[in-house]
């Protein structure tokens, strides 16, 4: 993986996007249905693309939504749907298209007040909380979540509040497929100012109950009688509203940053490959809070739609996702008494051992589930499992009663549980996993990404252990190859090797055109870095 000369370095701005041009080109320029990369494909978070590469258009916004209504029908869903959008330039357009099919289809829909923005936790909060009372509630998100400014996505969360599934997003996007290559005849269309005003479109507060709410699931109490220094900084992300309102609630002493609109994302860093990726994770993306680290007790930062976060701590800067997952469950395992001893830990096959080995030491047993949050769905609803965390720094966990928060990625809870493990132990969450490394060892953990073709991508996805002709993993004998995660027998849409002492994984992305190398040593980097070059070497062979 190169590293490009300006990343890490504040965006110029011969880089930044002409958000004019990208607008028109949603409304003008149409997919062609022979042009694999221009049809309607939903990934592991819905489908993604580009206005200016006719992959995200007007046509495939009306196609999607029209057979997201035929699936509801179908499916006897009759209850509110909750839409939210994201602050990318082409979100908006996005909603306004969505919208005018929805009220042509007669769809109660509730979206911000004013034509806010609104998060992707907080649209799974307000689909389990009514569902609670009122049967059968769903929702959209208009978001490519941490992509580039240029891009668009949009997702479909059914009744239980989380991403949906494989067989969901199947009919969704087949049926999307099918209405674009009839032309659209199929849409239901409504004019749009007559949308805006059908009597089944309505604005709704969406910040005043996830609010009021959080103390349900983080201990604010205890953060805001600690007085610790807090930077939140919205990244220009949909929570743009959401940490001002909880600061003042609550009455943090916090700072809020970037929490005003800029779709051009001028104020960002730009990423490792010299793109603006809002990657709360990468610590090239993050270098502005990063520098700001001595300033607070605790910072955090959120992708665009809110679901992912990256913790900054004194102690150690920005943190590997890994890591904090590791302390995130160890602390709530021994805080929230509440919770039954019985409850599983969920993490993704690609996440660090490290919580494997927390685990352990809580007694607590380990569930282990293909890249996606959709697979912790079923555990956190029915409460067998009472966290659920991905290697890409999303997770979410239980209220303190042990009763479902939600069922998607929440990055703010995430976020302030930072802050209440530093108001709590004294001791930010660098210092907390510092403490966990004497206990449990020191992983030395990496991820590559390299450019990969849709072709190379089908390759990848669709390895077997057969194709695995070495037995030994840097030196150490090969324990498992496995295709298919061991928490839930689910194809894992790639391939893990594992040693005592190491692993790597083989995985296409579902958003981008890359593959992914994730490889981890519990000896040193040395090790790492043999393991690294190894799996190199197979994919080599493979592609």
């Amino acid at each position: 993986m190169s590293i490009h000369p300006l990343a890490g370095k504040p965006v110029p701005k011969s880089m930044l996007i002409n958000v004019p041009e990208l607008i028109s080109a949603y409304y003008t320029r149409k997919p062609h249905m022979d042009i694999a990369t221009e049809r309607v494909s939903f990934g592991t978070s819905g489908h993604r693309g580009c206005s200016l590469k006719n992959s995200f258009n007007e046509a495939h916004i009306l196609a999607v939504s029209q057979a997201v209504c035929e699936y509801r029908a179908e499916a006897g869903i009759t209850g509110t749907l909750f839409m939210g959008i994201d602050t990318h330039p082409l979100s908006w357009p996005a909603q306004l298209t969505a919208l005018q099919v929805l009220a042509a289809n007669g769809v109660e829909v509730r979206i911000a007040e004013n034509f806010g923005y609104t998060p992707t936790p907080v649209i799974s909060h307000a689909i389990i909380t009514h569902n609670s009372r009122e049967r059968q509630c769903d929702g959209i998100v208009i978001t490519p979540s941490h992509n580039p400014p240029t891009d668009g996505g949009f997702k479909y969360n059914p009744p239980h509040g989380g991403p949906a599934d494989v067989e969901v997003t199947s009919r969704v996007q087949d049926r999307a497929n099918q209405m674009l290559e009839n032309g659209l005849a199929d849409v239901r269309k409504m004019e749009l100012d007559q949308a805006l005003h059908a009597e089944c479109v309505r604005q709704y507060d969406f910040v005043t109950p996830y609010v009021e709410d959080l103390q349900s699931v983080v201990d604010m109490d205890v953060i805001a009688e600690s007085g610790i220094h807090i930077g939140a900084d919205a990244l220009g992300g949909s929570g743009l509203a959401y940490y001002r309102a909880i600061r003042d609630r609550y009455g943090l002493n916090m700072d809020c940053m970037h929490d005003t609109l800029d779709s051009t994302f001028s104020f960002m860093h730009l990423d490792w490959d010299g793109k603006i990726r809002m990657d709360c994770s990468s610590p090239y993306a993050m270098a502005g809070l990063v520098s700001l680290k001595d300033r607070y007790d605790i910072a955090f930062g959120n992708d665009t739609d809110f679901d992912r976060h990256g913790i900054v701590t004194p102690s150690s800067g920005l943190m590997n996702p890994n890591h904090y997952l590791s302390v995130a469950i160890d602390y709530l395992c021994r805080n929230r008494p509440e919770w039954d001893s019985s409850l599983a830990i969920g993490k993704t096959l690609v996440s660090s051992s490290i919580i494997d080995r927390v685990a352990v030491g809580l007694g607590r047993k380990v569930i282990e589930v293909p890249v996606g949050f959709k697979w912790f769905v079923d555990g956190l609803i029915h409460g067998t499992i009472c966290f659920g965390g991905e290697e890409s720094a999303g997770a979410s966990f239980l209220r303190k009663d042990g009763t479902v928060w939600t069922t998607d990625k929440d990055g703010m809870i995430l976020a302030l549980l930072a802050a209440e493990i530093t108001a709590r132990t004294g001791r930010d969450p660098g210092a907390y996993y510092k403490d966990l490394t004497r206990k449990y060892g020191t992983p030395v953990y990496a991820r590559i990404d390299t450019p990969a073709t849709m072709e190379q991508k089908e390759i990848l996805k669709r390895l077997s252990p057969d194709d695995i002709t070495i037995d030994t993993l840097a030196g150490e004998p090969i324990k498992a190859i496995l295709t298919k995660a061991p928490g839930n027998g689910a194809p894992i849409g790639g391939l893990k090797v594992v040693a005592e002492n190491g692993w790597f994984a083989l995985r296409p992305s579902g958003t981008e055109d890359i593959y992914k190398i994730y490889a981890e040593s519990f000896i040193d980097k040395a090790h790492l870095e043999r393991i690294q070059q190894e799996a190199r070497q197979i994919v080599e062979k493979l592609v």
